[in-house]
């Protein structure tokens, strides 16, 4: 194993082992396995952790966003063909989502400052059949949500939030990642900042009919046994990975509060001209460091710091090396040129951010930087 690895789950989820080793056997005693008694417990514990009123558990976070939409279709508030549109730079996962339910994606460059959708680049994306906006909260910062929300109320745009890598980011105000717009979607995937022990997501929204659309939809569409009001499909959150995450949650926030621990000294310390630091929102809740992503000027430098770390056994990753519009899933689909979001897959570099790295870790990895 790398001296500092990427990210180190055993390691993560050691010191809890005694509660989640109760958590399941809790779930194996009780006898009910889809949708029980832990299931609602969690369902409600994160609509309150979110500030929403509502919660219901899917079976990963791709289900989460495409049945969130699927949800609006079949209130009527969305129709096949219609507009969403999406960041240039973010996991073909929310794009996938929005082509599997019919409605077509339109791509958004970031601000480079941030990596999020850029606000000010909405107006000129938006065409006449644009009826949502999707943002992606990416590596675990709120997007410009104000900025955002205003415009697509000025537009009478349904707002969506990709909230698979920003538990728990928050506004100074208190407002959470998944309480802005119609429905939000997260992932629980084993890596995420609250990550399950396999797959898992989550919708959140305070619209009551959406909820009970979304749980109806991915039980095979019914509302009651054997009676299908929709072409639903099976995605629900099972009680073993519903127990798991309820004893995870309570430290939460202790998890994101060392990750900007660590984002601080990254940024405080990394002083290697080469390398290109994120930038640390005014306010500190507003990001939670799923990802702390640094850029090279171009992608040699990358390919040349990447195996420079290797070889100091720091493990590194790169989060996205292709972006949609050039994956050949979406060959010829879309629109326009996009080379941030190009620039930004050539030159991004993720190094290790963990709750449980050491201190003397992260000086590992500083240290390892500055001598590059």
């Amino acid at each position: 194993m790398a001296k500092v690895p990427f990210l180190d789950l055993k390691r993560l989820n050691a010191p809890y082992m005694d509660s989640l080793k109760d958590a399941a056997c809790s779930v194996v005693d009780s006898g009910w396995y889809i949708r029980g008694h832990f299931c609602e417990l969690f369902e409600r514990a994160f609509a309150e952790y979110c500030g929403t009123k509502y919660a219901v558990g899917v079976g990963n976070g791709l289900d989460a966003l495409s049945l969130m939409l699927r949800a609006s279709m079949e209130l009527g508030r969305l129709h096949e063909g219609d507009e969403i549109l999406v960041p240039s730079n973010t996991y073909i996962a929310t794009v996938l989502a929005v082509s599997a339910v019919g409605l077509k994606p339109v791509l958004v460059e970031p601000a480079e400052n941030s990596y999020d959708m850029n606000p000010e680049l909405l107006k000129n994306a938006c065409g006449a059949r644009t009826r949502g906006i999707l943002v992606v909260h990416l590596y675990g910062r709120l997007c410009a949500m104000d900025e955002i929300c205003e415009f697509a109320n000025s537009r009478d745009l349904l707002l969506f939030e990709d909230c698979a890598q920003a538990h728990g980011a928050r506004l100074r105000d208190g407002r959470s990642a998944g309480s802005f717009g119609s429905a939000a979607a997260y992932s629980f995937y084993p890596t995420k900042n609250l990550g399950a022990l396999g797959d898992a997501g989550m919708v959140v929204t305070n619209d009551a009919d959406v909820a009970n659309i979304v749980r109806a939809l991915g039980n095979y569409g019914s509302e009651q046994k054997y009676v299908n009001k929709f072409k639903g499909v099976n995605s629900r959150l099972d009680e073993m990975q519903a127990a798991l995450l309820l004893a995870k949650l309570p430290h939460l926030d202790s998890w994101n509060e060392r990750r900007r621990e660590i984002a601080a000294r990254y940024s405080r310390e990394i002083k290697n001209s080469k390398v290109l630091l994120p930038e640390i929102p005014s306010t500190p809740s507003e990001h939670v460091w799923h990802v702390f992503a640094v850029r090279l000027k171009n992608e040699e430098s990358r390919v040349e710091l990447q195996k420079f770390l290797e070889k100091r056994g720091i493990g590194t990753l790169i989060h996205y090396p292709i972006p949609p519009h050039l994956q050949e899933a979406y060959a010829g689909e879309f629109n326009g040129e996009f080379p941030i979001a190009e620039s930004m897959a050539k030159t991004v570099l993720s190094i290790p951010m963990s709750p449980v790295m050491t201190d003397d870790e992260v000086s590992e990895v500083i240290g390892a930087i500055n001598e590059f």
